[in-house]
């Protein structure tokens, strides 16, 4: 009986199994809160619209907020421009030297029947000579990601890496709705908006997890009053239960093949890390410790599985051969808890949730040195998730008695928030690379 307290109040603590608030529904927008001071000047001028028409959708606005929320950049507010040119000959770059301007973004919108065409230049100021031109046909209900392509084309072309602008998150969300509370699995756009609900439950929704090719996602539901893993599909919606043991089934991690699946199950009464082969449903045990062993992620390149124990009395994140041969090797030892591990994409980094002393922020550690940053300010800060290029992290914390969504680089200087207007929001994810 003692064994069996001690791993449920774990798992519950692992796997964020907390109550969550009653409120309605929510709208996500952005508001940077922190900025880098060295960042690249940019301007971003406002696109000319279709002749009469007016857009719902302010593409040189995402753009900005793509280019702002980065971090390299810093953006000219329209109030400064002393001009507003929309096509490359009307670009005089002298008024934007004098603005002390690095770049410069124009572009013009034009319409072919229900076809939008959306054309964008990139400039160097000081060079003063083009450095992209980029055009894009789409119709008016993709407009506003037509905008975050042209931001992932200008951050590839300024900063060499790939952008994030055009992936998405999936998060949960808990809403009253006809006086009675019901758990949402949410996809979005990077930046909150579109939001899709995929799975409704009166029953908490978690630990959603996106397949490599970005088109499932596996989740845990306790919609038939236990805890059970599904996989569903995007573009159909459908899913399919792949866990249901007796006990615990949590905490599900894609293989980077999408072949597999890391799991936390308790069938043998212990909370240890499974392998589940999705092809014919088969589990091979991983780790066969007396602790409580959770929450695994898997290496990009699948021979090693990182994971929570509490092995060594305090949770602490661990990592072992994905084939399960040698032993488990603990890398973490700053502070008294570290948990929630993932990897960045190359591998390199690692995020967690760090706890010191009651205080939960979202902490980075660089493999090679075994040398850590603390990101986030906490102090009840949680589920880290990697952007897909590496460069920033998105994860939950508590501000001004909400929970919200938050992003920060992973140099931990610039911060956004992604803000709703009442309740909570929890557990995102971020999509891989499309």
């Amino acid at each position: 009986m003692i064994k069996l307290t001690k791993t449920l109040s774990l798992f519950l603590l692992c796997l964020n199994v907390v109550a969550y608030s009653h409120f309605l529904r929510a709208e996500l927008t952005i508001e940077i809160t922190e900025g880098v001071q060295s960042a690249h000047n940019i301007a971003v001028v406002p696109f000319a619209m279709p002749q009469g028409e007016q857009l719902s959708t302010d593409i040189a606005q995402v753009i900005a907020d793509d280019l702002a929320g980065s971090g390299y950049f810093k953006l000219l507010s329209r109030d400064e421009m002393l001009t507003l040119p929309t096509r490359p000959a009307h670009v005089k770059f002298r008024n934007w030297a004098a603005t002390g301007q690095d770049y410069l973004v124009i572009g013009f919108i034009t319409k072919d029947n229900n076809l939008y065409h959306v054309q964008m230049s990139l400039f160097d100021v000081y060079k003063k000579e083009q450095l992209k031109g980029l055009r894009l046909t789409v119709e008016a209900a993709s407009l506003r990601m037509a905008a975050h392509h042209l931001s992932d084309a200008i951050y590839k072309e300024l900063t060499g890496s790939v952008g994030v602008f055009t992936s998405r998150i999936a998060y949960v969300t808990s809403e009253i709705e006809n006086n009675k509370q019901q758990y949402h699995l949410n996809i979005a756009d990077y930046d909150g908006a579109n939001r899709v609900s995929m799975a409704q439950s009166k029953e908490p929704i978690m630990s959603p997890a996106w397949s490599p090719k970005g088109d499932k996602i596996a989740y845990v539901s306790f919609e038939n009053k236990v805890s059970e893993i599904f996989i569903q599909t995007l573009s159909t919606g459908q899913r399919k239960s792949i866990a249901k043991y007796k006990g615990i089934n949590g905490s599900p991690a894609w293989s980077p093949d999408g072949k597999q699946l890391a799991l936390t199950l308790s069938k043998d009464g212990n909370a240890d890390i499974y392998i589940l082969t999705l092809a014919n449903l088969s589990i091979r045990k991983l780790t066969r410790s007396l602790a409580i062993d959770t929450e695994a992620a898997w290496s990009p390149d699948g021979k090693k599985i990182l994971f929570t124990s509490d092995r060594g009395r305090l949770p602490q994140l661990y990592m072992m051969a994905s084939d399960g041969q040698g032993r488990a090797e603990r890398i973490t030892f700053e502070g008294d808890y570290n948990a929630r591990g993932s990897f960045s994409a190359d591998g390199k980094t690692i995020v967690m949730v760090r706890g010191h002393q009651g205080n939960y922020r979202i902490a980075a550690l660089d493999l090679a040195s075994r040398s850590s940053r603390v990101l986030s300010e906490g102090p009840l800060d949680e589920s880290p998730s990697f952007a897909p290029n590496g460069q920033a992290v998105i994860y939950a914390r508590h501000k001004a008695n909400k929970e919200i969504l938050s992003t920060v680089t992973l140099d931990g200087l610039t911060k956004k928030d992604i803000r709703h207007t009442v309740g909570t929001v929890r557990e995102p994810a971020w999509s891989p690379r499309k």
